[in-house]
């Protein structure tokens, strides 16, 4: 169902809540995407705990009519929840009862090569605005009261310039599956608003050719890297709240240095298996290859007040997985970015994996906290990698402090495509994923819902026949092992699992964790979950009628704490979907 008819609510007649300024941080309710500006996804509240979740039960349900992969992560501000559904409609309900107030039907804009789906991540607020960025890459802003809009912009348009140097043979056992394509651009994160600014970046620029998925949310199929000019550079922005007037831009992908230093290693002296001496040979042929880069904005920033300091994540280079025609380390892209939240320049950046040929996202958002090392207190930021460790910096410095130790099997970890297929895990899935994390700062415990997938990437390498060229391509494509999910507690003094859970299939969604010694989860089967945050034990689970696939959250009302999650699933996976906002409470 792509809309729903507003014929029948009268909005005038409708006696709305008046909604003042949020304090952010407060721990009553739930007025950002990480709960707060360091994302952290933690709630200081504890009438539910490890005692009494047994006696969890449906408070309400609200069923939204738009039945599609659904992975929001709910806003409760002033008793008010704010859901954003699949497609960019958005609900304002009362967050006690879960009765629509009003509700913003999205019309795409027409023709609109969708990235990666109908789902969205959620939404910002601000000055009696609410914010979502959309699948045809708009910013628009709604009257919090009304649901009315009141600016929409244009982020991004849909050229994804393409200009392949090869094309696919008919002959080839692949290319003779259904290939539709470059994906288009669009937002899929939930924006972050800071004092008068909305901030938001886009995606999609990163990507090769999918085969075998008619439509961009159906179940994952193969990917192939083909060697061409083709996406375009990525970008975080920053829009006035009141205007919507851009005020700042930073390019994932910069127009000079973008090359780097060739790096043939990670930490650890962990070796990616390049051709640096080749690289550098095509560099002369390439020297416009940032043009095309990729580098998408996936994740919802953290924020620093004291230091005015942002924090985000970037997509894999463009082409992905193909990388003949862009040497280099392809900055800064596959990186952890600081900026400056006024200006939108660059303080620092880590890249994780320079030169990525194999879709390794930071797609799971930072967090920032104060990192116990030595006796001493370091402000530092944190990330759940697609490639199994989480790493943690000094904020300031973009220092590595730390990695942990893996939290998901590692096999053939930086190993190339090649002809016969290289199975290697964790692959483009993760690992960690677009799932938030949460962290639970006093005890120094970060808590990580991860994917086991093992990707088999195939080298095609045909000559030139019957008048048709030569052809080379990588391609990804999940293998017919066994997959599982993975949640850990991982202790970040020791850098050790402390412990983990194995669930029957991949976790996509995140987290949310507690002072009631609770993490609570979502599975694609359905079932949603609390677990003893010591322990790993499983305290109570509640059987929904689709996948629950998104971030769940936790807020307070005349008293009485309340648990929520989208219940939607994931068409990606084949987890199935549906169109339900849980909330639950003690008997």
């Amino acid at each position: 169902m792509d809309s729903i008819s507003l014929d029948s609510l009268s909005l005038d007649k409708i006696s709305l809540p008046k909604l003042p300024l949020f304090k952010f941080g407060s721990d009553e309710q739930w007025p950002s995407y990480g709960k707060n500006l360091s994302n952290q996804r933690f709630s200081t509240l504890t009438q539910i705990n490890q005692d009494n979740v047994k006696n969890l039960e449906l408070a309400w349900k609200f069923k939204s009519g738009v039945a599609a992969t659904f992975q929001s992560s709910p806003l409760v501000i002033n008793n008010v929840m704010f859901v954003s559904l699949p497609h960019n409609h958005v609900v304002a309900l009362d967050a006690k009862t879960g009765k629509e107030l009003w509700r913003y039907n999205h019309k795409k804009r027409d023709n609109w090569r969708m990235c990666c789906g109908p789902a969205n991540r959620g939404l910002a607020y601000s000055s009696n605005k609410i914010f979502i960025g959309t699948v045809d890459a708009r910013l628009i802003a709604l009257d919090a009261k009304t649901g009315k809009k009141i600016w929409d912009i244009d982020v991004a348009d849909n050229d994804n310039k393409f200009e392949s140097s090869s094309s696919l043979s008919q002959s080839d056992s692949k290319s003779q599956k259904d290939v539709y394509g470059q994906t288009g651009v669009g937002i899929a994160m939930a924006p972050m608003a800071y004092k008068d600014i909305v901030i938001v970046g886009i995606t999609g620029v990163g990507y090769g050719l999918h085969v075998d998925t008619p439509r961009p949310d159906a179940p994952l199929g193969a990917v192939i890297g083909v060697d061409g000019r083709f996406g375009r550079p990525g970008f975080l922005a920053a829009y006035n709240i009141q205007t919507g007037k851009r005020v700042w831009q930073f390019d994932t992908i910069p127009s000079e240095g973008w090359e780097g230093k060739f790096r043939e290693t990670i930490e650890g002296n962990i070796s990616l298996n390049r051709n640096i001496a080749q690289e550098k040979e095509s560099l002369k042929n390439n020297k416009e290859a940032w043009k095309f880069g990729g580098g998408s904005a996936w994740s919802t920033p953290a924020i620093d007040e004291d230091t005015n300091t942002l924090y985000f994540g970037t997509g894999n280079p463009s082409p992905q997985m193909n990388d003949t025609s862009r040497p280099g380390d392809n900055l800064y892209t596959v990186s952890l970015v600081a900026l400056d939240a006024t200006s939108g320049k660059l303080k620092w950046f880590y890249q994780q994996v320079p030169h990525d040929v194999w879709g390794y996202d930071v797609a799971s958002p930072p967090v920032l906290f104060d990192f116990k090392k030595e006796g001493k207190t370091v402000p530092a930021v944190g990330q759940a990698s697609k490639t199994g460790w989480y790493y943690i910096h000094n904020s300031i410095t973009g220092e590595l402090l730390a990695k942990t130790e893996p939290f998901v099997p590692q096999k053939n970890l930086f190993a190339k495509a090649t002809a016969e297929g290289t199975v290697i895990y964790p692959g483009i899935l993760g690992g960690a994923n677009w799932g938030p994390t949460s962290l639970d700062e006093k005890n120094q415990i970060v808590f990580v819902s991860a994917i086991h997938a093992p990707i088999k990437y195939t080298l095609v390498d045909e000559p030139a026949h019957d008048d048709l060229p030569s052809i080379k391509y990588a391609s990804s494509e999940p293998t017919q092992d066994q997959r599982w999910g993975l949640l850990s507690a991982i202790d970040l003094n020791t850098k050790k699992i402390k412990w983990q859970v194995k669930t029957p299939q991949p976790l996509t969604g995140g987290l949310l964790a507690t002072e009631g010694n609770l993490v609570f989860m979502g599975e694609g089967n359905g079932n949603f979950n609390a677990y003893d945050s010591r322990t790993g034990k499983l305290l109570w689970t509640n059987k929904a009628d689709a996948g629950v696939n998104a971030p769940p959250i936790s807020y307070e009302i005349d008293g009485t704490q309340y648990i929520a999650v989208a219940a939607g699933g994931n068409s990606i996976f084949g987890f199935k979907e549906g169109d339900n906002v849980l909330v639950y409470k003690l008997k």
